[in-house]
């Protein structure tokens, strides 16, 4: 069993950075992908980043792509999400996440993922 915990949400303005970081606890294996979703009022949960533990293959949402970056943290067995640029349309709660899945690829859908954490929440002003 895997337990993550984010942090690093709160509010910027439009053109700021924010940095959100994601730890695991439980054991984890370099081919577990760990990844961020995000989810505004309203909307469906979407896909924002993932990267495999061994670092060898990112993935991005088409929303985000030159803005955000997707990093491990191996002393914290996790990863962080670097934000720049960010816009009114990036305001959402911020759900981190790790697919189990023994395979080279990094998925972007949700069902994909085994364990969740609790969300936080990212809010742009305008």
């Amino acid at each position: 069993q895997v337990q993550l915990v984010e942090s690093g949400g709160g509010l910027v303005q439009a053109g700021g950075s924010l940095r959100l970081s994601c730890a695991a606890s439980g054991r984890t294996f370099t081919w577990y992908s760990m990844g961020w979703f995000r989810q505004a009022p309203g909307k469906e949960r979407e896909f924002v980043a993932a990267i495999k533990l061994s670092g060898a293959s990112t993935r991005y949402g088409d929303s985000v792509k030159g803005r955000f970056t997707i990093s491990r943290d191996g002393a914290k067995n996790g990863v962080y999400l670097q934000m720049n640029s960010l816009k009114p349309e990036d305001t959402a709660v911020y759900y981190c996440a790790a697919d189990r899945s023994y395979t080279t690829v990094v998925h972007t859908t949700s069902s994909e993922y085994d364990y969740w954490g609790q969300g936080t929440q990212v809010t742009v002003s305008s």
